[in-house]
């Protein structure tokens, strides 16, 4: 190769490798500012949870004020606002549906993709055809229909009918579909394993991963629930701690500080459940996104 070749080459490897510092650098750039978009609400919440009324109507700053200690304490000294209560009955009903959805919406899956049968094409149809049909459309006839079996002012229709979750289903689904051996089920029923036992002990380990991610949303979407908590329970004793925050935001609360260091602490589990279980929701999102 002659020497002008080699510097040819040279040339434009070295304009091959700016370029790709360029773009590295231009989508760094673009998901810091994103990242900021996202946590600045955040930090300011959390800002203002240490700010008094008049310092957050002078307007935003960035500096965390003095008056943290002062704004708990009017919080907690408040009629109708017990912390330990929302949090208490928030992790009852998170928790539970949470629980509970995952593993229905997991059996659900396992049966969609294991069994073949003649109308399992029109059941996958209708169970994403439910995700069009919105909370608001039935929730006169559920209130009524809790009236009249007695379940008003319980737990129990905010934890049961969680269970049937579509986006769940179709989440597991799709991550079956693109990492489940199904040779691995046939194996187990040669060996004797009864079908359920086979979910159990094989489907659940290998479903791990999507599982888990969607407990991270099943939950997270659960302790943000106020619309229907505020339909069925009316008993301030057994408020969820979104409810709790609500009654901060009426008229006759004016320390806004106060108000503030509410939504702060009930913020607080979400962001401990997102950093403790952060990488399944990496793995998950990842293992799960493919397409078929």
């Amino acid at each position: 190769m002659s020497k002008n070749s080699m510097k040819e080459s040279y040339k434009i490897k070295d304009n091959y490798n700016t370029s790709i510092k360029i773009k590295s650098l231009v989508i760094t750039l673009i998901c810091l500012i994103l990242t900021i978009i996202c946590l600045l609400p955040i930090y300011l919440l959390v800002i203002n949870a240490t700010r008094n009324t008049s310092d957050i109507l002078n307007g935003a700053t960035l500096i965390p004020g003095n008056e943290t200690l002062n704004n708990y304490k009017n919080l907690m000294a408040l009629d109708g606002f017990n912390a330990l209560t929302g949090f208490k009955n928030s992790f009852i009903i998170s928790g539970s549906a949470a629980l509970l959805s995952v593993f229905i919406s997991a059996l659900t899956a396992y049966a969609l993709v294991v069994y073949d049968f003649k109308l399992r094409g029109p059941a996958f149809t209708f169970i994403l055809a439910v995700l069009m049909i919105p909370t608001q459309v039935s929730a006169i006839g559920f209130v009524q229909f809790m009236i009249k079996i007695g379940f008003f002012n319980t737990y129990v229709p905010l934890i049961v009918p969680a269970m049937a979750a579509p986006s769940t289903v179709f989440f597991i689904r799709q991550f079956m579909k693109s990492s489940f051996p199904l040779d691995i089920v046939e194996a187990a029923r040669i060996d004797g394993s009864s079908e359920f036992r086979t979910f159990l002990t094989i489907g659940i380990p290998l479903l791990k991963p999507a599982m888990s991610v969607q407990l991270i949303f099943a939950f997270i979407a659960n302790w943000n629930n106020f619309f229907t908590p505020s339909l069925i329970i009316t008993r301030t004793e057994k408020y969820t701690l979104p409810m709790m925050i609500n009654t901060l935001s009426s008229d006759r609360y004016t320390d806004y500080g106060m108000v503030y260091m509410g939504i702060a602490l009930s913020i607080v589990p979400l962001i401990v459940v997102y950093f403790i279980l952060s990488k399944y929701i990496i793995e998950g999102v990842a293992l799960g996104g493919v397409k078929e």
